[in-house]
């Protein structure tokens, strides 16, 4: 079969399987274990016959496609054999020009045909035997005949029943049960804009609650907790602007959801909901927040995290309403414990066109710290709002302090461009220094930064001096060797033997031999054959490793 009569890329196929899952659906394939049940130019269906039954579906051609089956193994490692197995079919019947009926389009038509009646027993019957479908047609068949407190308490008994684990639910069934969850959900839906929306608000509280509960039970890696409270979080929302409840009593249960919000989904409800709440209930919305903030003491104020934390940001969302930045500023000196507080202050300062402020938070910020190392994004802050005020000399001068203690790229290259050659000389001085104190018992990350300092100025000389007099990490000397073969060969060949050697004890074969290869282009071929040669001879248990140099 030639490739341009192939379905679905074979190279692709093998890379996205990997040669054994590939060999185990080669085998179905071959033994026939596939039957194709559509074949198009969008989609290719397929049942697969194993231990049990499998349907694989495949979407789009050539080498982009996408893949599904209902087998665990497509959870758990991906690419299955089934899908191997059903895409080399679906390549089999297309190069044979083959049209395959679509399974889908004619069980369709023949249930168009029976009668009503019979199709009724018929879904009865398969919901009997499936849970989640069951569920879904006794809620919406309830919903037809229940209203009130009949259809609230219904309601809550289907909520109950898809948010239920029992035992630990597993990576590969939390899907079936996020599905569950988001049908009792469906049916809520269409309810939040009617006369129900009042029960609707209700629910939708306790569909959280419920999913907050069930976090613990389930390996929810692929985040569908969160999409579903974010879901019941909208359905909330919408049943509550239409249910119109009184403003002060929303107030009171939106601020208690907002103060106790384990993840977030009522954070900024004063400004999420402001349509329902009114004049009136934002007025109590405050009240609320302003009384519970009276009541923390120093202490409960000045923690990070928590009921604090949480009143802060709703007073803030006030004041941003108020436009008081004054009052915003205020809140977030509290908490001014660290140099990323001040930097974060300063921040918001400039944020709000208060440049003068922002400078003197900045200032105070290093100041407090000065015995630690700056916190890199307060200290930049600082030195452009220096510039920007005109203090030129003194920004550069806190630059070079800073470089001092600590040598950084990101402080030599806001140097660099200031102070050009000159300031070169004297930072390459200042990081020798480093280097020397640090000493050569082991290399130390000034070494390495010296050498990558004088490799980005093209110092090539001097780095390798630099390496040899103070070593330096084999990352870093990779890269000096592969930035330099051509002016230093021989300082490049030393480094990749090593690095060879290295590789070769971590059973990194690929690697070492493209360094292998990279190495005969800085010598003669009888060097690089005797180096060859050695290396079959010292690592010839290495069976890997000799079948890539063979």
């Amino acid at each position: 079969m030639s490739r341009t009569e192939r379905r679905f890329d074979v190279d692709v196929l093998r890379e996205k399987a990997g040669d054994k899952v590939y060999a185990r659906g080669l085998a179905y394939f071959k033994s026939g274990a596939v039957t194709l049940t559509a074949l198009d130019a969008k989609r290719a269906t397929a049942r697969v016959e194993g231990s049990e039954d499998y349907r694989s579906v495949l979407t789009g051609f050539g080498k982009i496609f996408e893949s599904d089956c209902t087998c665990p193994a497509i959870e758990n490692w991906g690419f299955c054999k089934h899908l191997v197995a059903t895409a080399l079919k679906a390549n089999e019947a297309f190069g044979a020009g083959a049209s395959i009926e679509n399974a889908d389009d004619r069980i369709a038509a023949y249930l168009i045909k029976q009668d009503k009646k019979a199709l009724v027993t018929m879904l009865v019957e398969l919901a009997e035997r499936d849970e989640a479908l069951y569920r879904r047609l006794d809620t919406a068949s309830a919903l037809t005949a229940l209203s009130g407190d009949a259809l609230e308490t219904m309601m809550r008994k289907a909520i109950d029943g898809a948010t239920r684990t029992g035992r630990y639910v597993e990576y590969r069934e939390a899907t079936g049960w996020a599905e569950g969850v988001d049908s009792a959900l469906d049916a809520l839906e269409p309810l939040a804009h009617g006369k129900d929306a009042k029960a609707v608000a209700r629910l939708a509280l306790h569909a959280i609650d419920r999913i907050e509960q069930a976090l613990d039970s389930i390996d929810d890696s692929d985040g569908y907790c969160m999409g579903l409270m974010e879901r019941c979080s909208d359905l909330h929302l919408t049943a509550t602007l239409a249910a119109k409840p009184d403003p002060v009593a929303l107030a009171s249960v939106l601020f208690k959801l907002e103060s106790d919000d384990e993840y977030g989904q009522f954070s900024g409800a004063c400004k999420t909901y402001e349509d329902a709440l009114g004049d009136k209930g934002l007025t109590a919305y405050r009240a609320l927040a302003e009384n519970a903030w009276a009541g923390l003491s120093k202490a409960e104020r000045e923690t990070r995290y928590g009921k604090a934390s949480k009143l802060m940001s709703i007073l803030d969302g006030f004041a941003e309403r108020d436009g008081d930045v004054d009052a915003r500023i205020k809140l977030r000196m509290i908490n001014l414990t660290a140099q990323y507080d001040y930097y974060k202050l300063a921040e918001f300062c400039l944020d709000q066109g208060r440049q003068a402020q922002a400078g003197q938070f900045a200032e105070e910020g290093l100041f407090l710290f000065e015995g630690e190392r700056p916190d890199q994004r307060l200290l930049m802050l600082s030195v452009k709002l220096l510039k920007a005020s005109g203090a030129a000399a003194k920004a550069e001068a806190r630059l070079w302090a800073a470089f001092e203690k600590q040598p950084d790229l990101e402080i030599y290259a806001a140097l660099r461009k200031a102070g050009g050659v000159v300031a070169r000389d004297r930072a390459i001085a200042i990081v020798e220094a480093h280097v020397v104190k640090a000493g050569r018992q082991h290399w130390s990350s000034s070494a390495d930064f010296l050498i990558s300092l004088l490799q980005n100025e093209k110092l090539v000389d001097a780095a390798w001096a630099a390496a040899r007099a103070h070593g330096g990490s084999m990352p870093t000397l990779v890269s000096l060797a592969n930035a330099s073969e051509k002016t230093h060969p021989a300082e490049a060949l030393a480094i990749y033997v090593k690095q060879v050697e290295k590789l070769s004890d971590m059973a990194s074969y690929v690697e070492a031999v493209k360094i292998i290869k990279r190495m005969a282009r800085l010598r003669s071929a009888a060097e690089q054959k005797a180096y060859v040669d050695d290396l079959k001879i010292r690592m010839k248990r290495r069976r890997n490793l000799m079948k890539l140099l063979d």
